[in-house]
């Protein structure tokens, strides 16, 4: 792992818990499975996940986009590898433009790095969300459950919104909200979308994009894409074809 010193300044730390969260569940109505359904088949979908996961590395791609929301301010790649079933290491290959993007990846990634050993604290399970329906809907041409999603006690690490649940397989597809807890001084107005999808037979986080208001500096989004992932000899392209739209 790339450990050299850098500055942490609030609005750095106060980032990292835009982008550190998890899963979901579910609810009910006429002829669709009942909230206690849809998560038990959730739980059982992430368990059978979870033994799935073998070691793999992933590229990843990181811009930092200012208020014009069109030339990135920031521009990083980092490799991230992961070892189940709790370890996580990555190194910083290349940055561009304001320093202020590095830092905030860097501390972003070493959040992941250590939030992995604690999976429970992020789950989208009864311990830590309460859960609504609100409808159905096909995205990305995958028929879902949306539940709302509202958190047990305020936390920056957990969010208020909803969830895409696959009315199929019970994975998560798309989680949308905001922090439960405002995650600092420096940031307001905070929005939060993490995408999810199938790498080599594992389900996993692909992409990201998190929106905040920045005290002084206006409006800034921080977002991330996976572009290679190798798992012993197979390398799977993913997230190009992913997009944030509903």
């Amino acid at each position: 792992m790339d450990v050299r010193e850098t500055r942490k300044s609030p609005f750095v730390v106060s980032w990292l818990s835009l982008l550190a969260l998890a899963p979901g569940m579910a609810c009910a109505a006429d002829g669709l499975p009942s909230v206690e359904n849809v998560i038990t088949r959730m739980a059982q979908a992430r368990l059978e996940n979870r033994a799935r996961l073998r070691p793999y590395t992933v590229t990843r791609n990181y811009k930092l986009i200012g208020k014009e929301q069109q030339t990135p301010r920031s521009e990083v790649i980092a490799e991230l590898s992961f070892i189940p079933p709790d370890a996580k290491q990555f190194v910083i290959r290349e940055a561009t433009g304001m320093g202020l993007g590095e830092r905030i990846v860097r501390q972003m990634l070493e959040h992941e790095t250590a939030i992995v050993k604690n999976y429970g604290s992020t789950d989208m399970s009864p311990a830590n969300y309460e859960f609504r329906w609100a409808g159905e809907q096909v995205w990305e041409g995958h028929p879902c459950y949306v539940l709302e999603m509202i958190p047990r006690r305020k936390d920056k690490i957990l969010l208020r919104g909803k969830i895409w649940v696959d009315a199929t397989t019970y994975l998560l597809r798309r989680t949308e909200g905001e922090p439960g807890r405002a995650p600092s001084w420096w940031l307001r107005d905070s929005r939060i979308v993490l995408i999810y999808g199938d790498v080599a037979g594992m389900w996993l986080q692909t992409s990201s994009e998190s929106t905040a208001e920045v005290r002084f500096l206006g409006t800034h989004t921080m977002i991330s894409q996976d572009v290679k992932y190798k798992t012993g000899e197979v390398v799977a392209a993913t997230g190009a074809e992913v997009g944030f739209g509903r």
